[in-house]
């Protein structure tokens, strides 16, 4: 037999139907007179592996005038793919590192949406892998490739991304199947037949017109404010700020705003507006504003940083519900049940208490111990009912006294010190300015996650102090953060820390 089968790997993630796309695309080339073999590979389990579904298709007629079946594999073999089919961008990734892309051979049709990883999400730092990577490999890998939001796609015609994917299959070219073939299939699956065929026209029609925009460039944002006093500081900070600073300021303003009161944002303004005039001092214009547009964001962030009244603020809003049901696609008579698990420590529940009795609390080990008595295990919050949601939200609602709590006047003395040390670092060097003020990031959440990023910070800190003066400065700060920001646990910064001459 002269003809090669045709050979065809669908990499999807769990829930995203990648099983339906398979059976689907095994039901168009039985339709279409083809033999078709399939098996699947699971992943590890929901959003932390891929499940590799694997087809190869012959043609029955040829079969039949040679006299004998094809040898059809079970699995994909680098380099003998013809089209992988993956249902985010980093399975993409993922399919051309395992070496099922190949320039010679294969066509890619992938969704450019991301579906972020356990390991991204748990980073202590930025852990997002970089989509541009993969869109350029794609484009040096692949024969051709087919590649947009399908996701979206999906959610407008409130079908799954494995409809839009076969559509844009089909609307490829890439299989000698005719579109009738698709729609057949589809339409015979009284399940959900109108938005199976919506999201596979919707696909088919992306593909045939090779809709290619996987990252769109976000509009300006236009720096206004919904009141007379917010807008007040928005107009404070663009009178001591530069126009490319601003798009920095103007979110660190909203969000610290946002976090507690417009004190609250006055107070952000006049901590960040002598790191404006000291950079512009330092000949911030020609070097980017570095120095003012770091300390801007980390500033912002640390002034917003987690604790309980913020965390039950969050699970109650709104528009986080909303958000929940349009993940789930929800339509609106459908009732959605929401449980959080909740596990304060008892450090946590003093940090909540006005700052005298929260450090007694913690100095006490009778009061201490009877108080964990009650934490000591994990509950569980349904915030979808009356009981649970008022609770929260009760708690959310005490955050306009947390300037008089424990946590709070441990913060703003750290984010006092961190300030001067920016200052001071930046007197020294303007790169050891910017390193330092970059040394935030590892700062950041609550519990014992806040422990470590504390305990790291304090680390890299201290050895500012003591090297503050030498010229590999910056670069030996930077080290040390990343260090930091590799390891949770501290080990790696360790390491680092000790392999210096002091």
């Amino acid at each position: 037999m002269a003809t090669k089968p045709i050979t065809i790997a669908v990499l999807a993630l769990g829930g995203q139907g990648g099983g339906a796309l398979a059976d689907w695309l095994l039901e168009v080339a039985e339709h279409c007179g083809y033999l078709a073999q399939g098996t699947s590979v699971a992943g590890v389990a929901q959003r932390t592996g891929a499940t590799i579904y694997y087809i190869e298709v012959f043609p029955e007629a040829e079969a039949k005038a040679a006299g004998k079946d094809p040898v059809l594999a079970l699995m994909p073999v680098p380099g003998n793919v013809d089209v992988v089919v993956a249902a985010e961008l980093m399975e993409a990734g993922r399919a051309m590192m395992r070496g099922f892309v190949t320039p010679d051979r294969t066509a890619l049709v992938a969704s450019t949406h991301r579906i972020y990883a356990i390991g991204e999400k748990t980073a202590m730092g930025d852990g997002r892998a970089n989509s541009a990577d993969v869109l350029e490999a794609a484009g040096v890998r692949a024969r051709t490739t087919v590649m947009f939001d399908m996701d979206e796609l999906a959610q407008k015609t409130g079908s799954i991304i494995s409809a839009v994917l076969l559509g844009a299959v089909a609307g490829s070219g890439l299989l000698p199947f005719p579109r009738e073939a698709y729609e057949a299939v589809l339409g015979a699956d009284t399940r959900a037949r109108d938005s199976n065929l919506a999201a596979f026209k919707a696909g088919y029609e992306g593909a045939d017109s090779k809709a290619s925009a996987p990252i769109a460039t976000p509009a300006p944002v236009a720096h206004t404010a919904v009141s007379a006093a917010g807008q007040a500081l928005l107009d404070r900070a663009a009178a001591f700020c530069p126009p490319e600073l601003m798009e920095m300021v103007a979110p660190g303003l909203r969000k610290v705003v946002d976090y507690q009161d417009l004190a609250y944002g006055s107070l952000y303004l006049d901590r960040l507006e002598p790191v404006v005039a000291f950079d512009r001092q330092l000949g911030g214009a020609r070097l980017g504003w570095e120095l003012a547009r770091e300390t801007a964001r980390y500033l912002a962030l640390w002034m917003a940083f987690e604790d309980v009244f913020r965390v039950a603020d969050l699970k109650t809003r709104s528009a986080r519900m909303q958000r929940v049901r349009d993940e789930v696609r929800a339509s609106a008579g459908q009732i959605v049940g929401v449980s959080e698990f909740m596990h304060p420590r008892v450090e946590e529940i003093c940090d909540a208490l006005p700052a005298a009795l929260g450090a007694y609390i913690l100095r006490s080990p009778s009061l201490s111990g009877w108080l964990r008595g009650f934490f000591h295990h994990g509950r569980r919050v349904t915030t979808t009912r009356l009981p649970g949601f008022v609770m929260l939200y009760t708690l959310a609602r005490l955050g306009r006294f947390r300037r008089g709590s424990l946590r709070f006047k441990h913060e703003n003395a750290r984010i006092e010190a961190w300030l001067a040390s920016v200052q001071e670092a930046a007197g020294w060097s303007y790169d050891l300015g910017v390193e330092v003020a970059c040394c935030q990031r590892l700062v950041k959440g609550y519990g014992d996650t806040h422990a470590r990023g504390l305990r790291n910070f304090e680390t890299v800190m201290a050895v500012y102090k003591q090297i503050k003066g030498r010229p590999d400065a910056p670069k030996v700060i930077r080290t040390l953060r990343e260090a930091a920001l590799g390891d949770e646990e501290g080990r790696a910064l360790a390491a680092a820390v000790g392999g210096l001459q002091l």
